[in-house]
Formats: structure tokens, C-alpha cells, sequence
């Protein structure tokens, strides 16, 4: 299994340790410290050594940052997250805080105390949010202190050693581009930047260059290493070699010289020293980066990583291995779903309901001969209330039996070598009430819309997010999430910079892939969630249009659980969307099955509606 269902929340140690690291401030001269999630590679997924917000709160989710005063203790979180906060910390020693509405730097500006010394580890904080610091603690007279150890760190006796994950190559095949090529791209776009080098400082885009996979942090496959590109095309990867082969270090020497990362602060240094103009990404690097070129006299010239788009927007073999990888894995959606359907209710629990699925990923990969690499994030498995924690991991102290009458949503992913997928399905147990019906198709009316958008060039995720709330809205509902993120290929399943949510102002471009996935959550009753993966195609006439449109193609092939919609409330337009979807499922996936009954079950859960 690549999933576990143990317990890692430790809420019963947050008061020990806050007052541990409270008792360090005085001889730091601070009066206050952050602790974010992200890591010294700023990435959404972290390995266990760097679990610190974790250790610190007991909190697990993905998003999120504490700070520690000497009275207070507020850990802030985003609307995904806020059941899941209340759940996992002592509320006696944290309070919660809006990670979107009131972040740290902005509470800080409306409750700090005047004078207010703020201390960082320069190296888990990006460019870009220390500028946000320092522009709120000017308002209060305060300061930022950048310390050169982790407090935190020193307190935490028990913590796990760096990850040494195996490095793999990803074939060209599925790459669909040399990465020599990719570096050599990336060197001539140097100079319109007017920089000599720049610094690859998320392990996603280091992977994506130079054509490699790592297994550092869960579910993930980037090795957690960074790289500097030069304008004469040379280039050095900072991995240490114990992550890598004879095969692997073979491929790697003839494109870049492998570094030992303990010297990348000293390859910092040198380009200061030399006076080097470096291009830094001030969004996604680690302030302590760009501070050591500039104090060793360097010039910083703050852009976007030059990966970042290319990555973002997939060539051919990508797109064309990531259509391949979601056949199979609707095929084992199918296979799970079927097999659910033919259990009795109060059977199963969400746990075992999460083993099957993967399972029959294993199984489907073997039969396909493109084995199931990882899952490409925990399962979210969530029986009746439990799915209207939207971010709910199923633990052994959490699980219950999916019974009748209740809904059961299951967001889930794997990684593929020729792709990644992540897919929600929310289906009935039993008779399920009227008014979860109409939730649901709602929320699928929500997911239709953007399926069928057609949107101009320079359109935003901003600008298509209100098409999938509006059936929503009209009802006195929303969700507290975007409608889509980005997913890389064979990379993270949470991929910037394309989303289509309330903030998001990257145009959407052609090859971009992303989520469709609106949903509805009643605390305490039920969860709601639709999510199919879309790419991004060509701008095209429309028949009688003046101007060239975008649109979405389907990656995601899957029953939509006939049995919660309610026809009534569909337009003929949205019906027929979701009957052609599902006679489209049934000839994509019916020559994938296995059995007999499987292939009548999906014939069955694919038959058209009408009302």
C-alpha cells in the first residue's frame, strides 16, 4: 500500500512544545516566529523531516503557517482546511486564523504590538512573502529578524533524517523533449532577461529539465535538489549521489555536472562574488537565495522560472501519455466502483473502500503492462459527514462503515509513468434524500459549464471560476475551494501556475491541463464533490463567431452517478453533455474491463438519462 492510515496528528504535544519554543525568543531578540509548512524547497508536499508546522500544531493539511508570540499562538488556514484545524489542535494553546482574508503578514499589521520583532528562517520563506512581512511590520514599527538557525529545530530531539530518495530517467518517449535541449532553451532566454544564470529552485522544474524523477516526498516524484543554469549553456545540478545509479549518473554528467548540495550556498557565494546578474523566481525561491547573492555583490533579476510555463503547457507526448494513463485509470475507477456497487451497505469502511481502489489501480496497471508507480496524493474517503471534510484523511481512529442512505465521495490520483490523474466521484448508498440529489447536480451543472467553455485568448481562471458557481449561487450556496488546479505529467498533482479559482490571473494556455472539480459541503451531513481532469486546445473559429475560442477536451473517463441527478433541473444543453460523456466512457473503457459483470455494470451506469 502507498497510503497510511495511521494517526500522525499530535495535538496532545502542542502545548510542550510551543512553550519550548516560546523559551527561545529572548536570547534570539524576537518576540515572535513563523512557522510555515513549505519547506526549504517551498513545495506543497514536504518529506517527514520537514513536517514542522505539523510537529509544532498537530495539524496535517497541505496549506498553512503558525505564529508563535509570546501570548498568542494562531495557525492560519484556508477555507479547505478549517474543520480539519479545529479537529486536529489543542484549542486550548492555538487559535485559527484566515490563511486568505487575514494572513500572517496582514495580522500582524492589524494586532501586532508596536515595535513587534519578527523572527524567520530565511530559508522557508520566499522573496516575496518577506517583502510582504517587512511592508506590514513598518506599518507597526517592527522589523524582521532573519536568524541563521531554526529554533524550532533545535527542540525537535526526534526528528527524522533527510530523505534519500532513488533517482530515476523519464524516457523520452514520455518526456517529448531531450533535455538538453530544454536546458539549451532555457540559457538563450537568459540574455532578453539580461542575467547570466539562473537558479532552478523547484524541484518540479528540475525534474521537468533534466528529465529525471525522484521519490523524496510522498506521492510526488521530484527529487528535492536544485540546479543553476548558465547563459553558455552549462549547467549544475546540486543532487546528491546517493540518490542516483551508474545508469543515472551516466545520463545526468553528459547534460550537467553533478554537485554535492552542501556546497550550493558556496556556488551562491561565487556568483556574488563575481559580480553575476542571477535570475531568481521571488514567488517560488527561498529569500535566504537571492539574500546571499546580493550581500556577495551579485545582481538579483527577479522573473518567473523559465520552466514553470513550458512545463506547465505539455507537448504532444505528454498529452497523448496522459490520455493513455487516464484510460487506465478509468478503467480501474470503473472496476472499484463496480465492485462497491455489489456490497452490501455497512460493509465496507472508508478504509477498505480505499484499499480496494488501489488495488485495482495495481491490478489494471499489471493487465496493461504500465504498472501504478504511486498514488499521486492521499485518498480522500469520505463517508456521509465525514465528505464534507474537504480535505478528510481517513485514519484508523477515524474510520466508519459507508452506510446506507448516505453519500460517499472519493477524491482520489496515481502516478503513472506516462501520467498523472486525480479524479472525484461522489455516489450513492442506498435511497439517498431529494435535497442531496439537488446539491449534487447542482454541483454537476457546475462542472458541465466549464466542460463546455468556450473562452477567448487571454482568458484567465479567474474569469472562467464564476461559470461553474453560478447554478450554486442562484441556490444560496458556494464552496469554500478553487474549481481547478493545474497537474503536471508524471510530476505534482497540484501544478502552478495554471488554476481556475477566485485569484488566478495566468492566462490559459493550449496544453495546460487542469481540474474540473466544483463541489458542495454541509457540515456535519454531507460532501460533494464532480472532478474530471480537462486540457487546454488551440483557439478556434466558432461557426458565425468573430473571433477564435479556447475550449476544453476531457481527459477523465468515468461514470457520473446516474442515480443523484435529478434531469428536471438540467438544461437540454447539460443533458445531452452528460449523455454523450457517458456513451463516450462506455466505448473508451468497456474494451479495458476485465469481466463480464464489470462490462454490464458500466453498461448499466452509462445508459442515457431523460427526464
Amino acid at each position: 500500500m502507498f497510503q497510511s492510515f495511521e494517526v500522525t496528528s499530535t495535538p496532545q504535544f502542542g502545548k510542550e512544545r510551543t512553550e519550548a519554543l516560546r523559551a527561545s525568543f529572548a536570547a534570539l531578540g524576537i518576540d515572535g516566529f513563523l512557522v510555515p509548512r513549505a519547506d526549504e524547497f517551498q513545495g506543497e508536499y514536504v518529506p517527514a523531516s520537514s513536517e514542522r508546522l505539523s510537529w509544532l500544531t498537530g495539524f496535517t493539511g497541505s496549506a498553512g503557517v503558525a505564529l508563535v508570540t509570546q501570548r498568542e499562538a494562531v495557525v492560519f488556514v484556508d477555507g479547505r482546511y478549517v474543520t480539519q484545524l479545529k479537529e486536529q489542535v489543542d484549542g486550548s494553546v492555538f487559535t485559527g486564523g484566515d490563511l486568505i482574508g487575514e494572513p500572517p503578514h496582514l495580522w500582524l499589521e492589524n494586532h501586532g504590538a508596536k515595535g513587534f520583532k519578527l523572527g524567520i528562517d530565511p530559508w522557508l520563506h520566499t522573496g516575496a512573502e518577506v517583502r510582504r512581512l517587512e511592508k506590514a511590520l513598518a506599518v507597526i514599527s517592527g522589523s524582521l529578524v532573519f536568524l541563521d538557525h531554526n529554533p524550532l529545530d533545535r527542540i525537535w530531539t526526534n526528528r527524522p533524517a533527510a530523505p534519500l530518495g532513488k533517482v530515476s530517467i523519464q524516457p523520452i518517449e514520455h518526456a517529448g523533449e531531450l533535455a538538453k535541449d530544454k536546458i539549451a532553451r532555457i540559457a538563450a532566454g537568459l540574455s532578453k532577461a539580461d542575467a547570466s544564470a539562473v537558479v532552478l529552485t523547484d524541484p518540479s522544474s528540475v525534474a521537468w529539465t533534466f528529465n529525471i524523477r525522484g521519490s523524496d516526498v510522498p506521492h510526488t516524484p521530484h527529487p528535492l535538489a536544485r540546479a543553476i543554469i548558465h547563459a553558455d549553456g552549462r549547467a549544475e545540478l546540486f543532487l546528491d549521489k546517493r540518490k542516483t545509479g551508474i545508469e543515472q549518473e551516466a545520463y545526468l554528467t553528459q547534460i550537467a555536472d553533478i554537485v554535492a548540495p552542501a556546497t550550493f550556498d558556496d556556488s551562491l557565494a561565487a556568483l556574488g562574488a563575481a559580480g553575476t546578474a542571477v535570475m531568481i523566481d521571488p514567488d517560488l525561491a527561498s529569500f535566504a537565495i537571492s539574500e546571499l547573492i546580493r550581500s556577495k555583490g551579485g545582481k538579483v533579476v527577479e522573473a518567473v522560472d523559465p520552466a514553470r510555463l513550458p512545463r506547465a503547457q505539455k507537448n504532444k507526448a505528454e498529452i497523448d501519455g496522459s490520455t493513455r494513463a487516464h484510460l487506465q485509470d478509468g478503467a480501474a475507477m470503473v472496476e472499484f466502483l463496480a465492485w462497491l456497487d455489489s456490497q452490501q451497505p455497512g460493509t465496507v469502511s472508508e478504509i477498505a473502500a480505499t484499499n480496494q481502489l488501489e488495488a485495482a489501480r495495481a491490478t489494471v496497471g499489471e493487465r496493461m503492462q504500465n504498472p501504478l508507480k504511486d498514488i499521486s496524493f492521499d485518498t480522500i474517503s469520505g463517508a456521509g459527514a465525514h465528505a464534507a471534510i474537504m480535505h478528510y484523511r481517513v485514519t484508523t481512529a477515524t474510520d466508519q462503515a459507508i452506510e446506507a442512505g448516505t453519500m460517499f465521495l472519493i477524491d482520489s490520483g496515481a502516478q503513472y509513468i506516462n501520467g498523472t490523474t486525480d479524479i472525484t466521484r461522489t455516489v450513492a448508498i442506498g435511497a439517498v434524500p431529494e435535497e442531496q440529489k439537488r446539491f449534487f447536480t447542482l454541483v454537476l451543472k457546475g462542472m458541465i459549464a466549464i466542460s463546455t467553455a468556450r473562452f477567448p485568448k487571454g482568458s484567465r481562471g479567474v474569469d472562467l471560476d464564476p461559470l461553474a458557481r453560478i447554478a450554486l449561487w442562484k441556490a444560496g450556496a458556494d464552496y469554500a475551494h478553487g474549481t481547478g488546479h493545474g497537474v503536471g505529467s508524471y510530476l505534482s498533482v497540484h501544478e502552478g501556475p495554471q488554476r481556475i479559482a477566485r485569484l488566478s490571473t495566468q492566462e490559459l494556455l493550449p496544453g495546460m491541463i487542469l481540474s474540473n472539480e466544483p463541489g458542495y459541503y454541509r457540515p456535519g451531513a454531507f460532501g460533494i464533490r464532480i472532478e474530471n481532469l480537462v486540457v487546454v486546445q488551440p483557439a478556434t473559429m466558432v461557426d458565425g463567431g468573430d473571433l477564435p475560442m479556447h475550449r476544453f477536451d476531457t481527459l477523465t473517463f468515468c461514470p457520473i452517478d446516474r442515480r443523484l441527478v435529478l434531469p428536471a433541473l438540467l438544461t437540454d444543453e447539460e443533458l445531452d453533455w452528460l449523455n454523450a460523456y457517458h456513451a463516450e466512457t462506455r466505448e473508451k473503457l468497456l474494451p479495458l474491463l476485465a469481466s463480464e459483470e464489470t462490462r454490464d455494470w458500466l453498461k448499466a451506469a452509462t445508459e442515457a438519462l431523460s427526464r
